[in-house]
């Protein structure tokens, strides 16, 4: 099995860098991953959460999406409590001539979400029990 396809590795990936780094530079989809684009309903409280967390210990969060009013998005982040750092941009203390957002790792609801999201929470625990 390729590396990475193990669950195990790659959320010992995201510990060894957490712990090199004292942070990790996460990635979040907006539509359909804290935004219910299609208007069918749905909640995201579960990611919403999840990125408060990893803002009280010390993530830098970048919401990464193909919206293009960066205004309704930046206004809906913060009418929701929802944390941000940047909105498609990478960031700054990382240089790069990149088109692809930087990042440690992405959560998006076409992507893996559920493994992203529970590495992540795993991480979360992790890292609150050992303060």
């Amino acid at each position: 099995m390729d590396y990475y396809l193990e669950t195990e590795n790659s959320y010992n990936r995201l510990v060894e860098e957490y712990k090199n780094h004292k942070s990790l530079v996460v990635a979040f989809d907006f539509d359909d991953t804290v935004y219910d684009f299609h208007k069918k309903g749905r909640i995201y409280s579960d990611v919403i959460q999840l990125l408060k967390d990893l803002k009280a210990i010390n993530c830098y969060l970048i919401c990464w999406t193909g919206q293009e009013d960066s205004d309704f998005v930046s206004q809906y982040l913060k009418e929701n409590k929802i944390p941000f750092d940047a909105i498609n941009e990478h960031p700054q203390f990382r240089e790069t001539n990149s088109r692809k957002i930087y990042a440690n790792v992405y959560l998006d609801d076409r992507a893996g979400l559920k493994q992203v999201y529970d590495e992540l929470k795993q991480l979360v625990l992790t890292i609150i029990k050992t303060k």
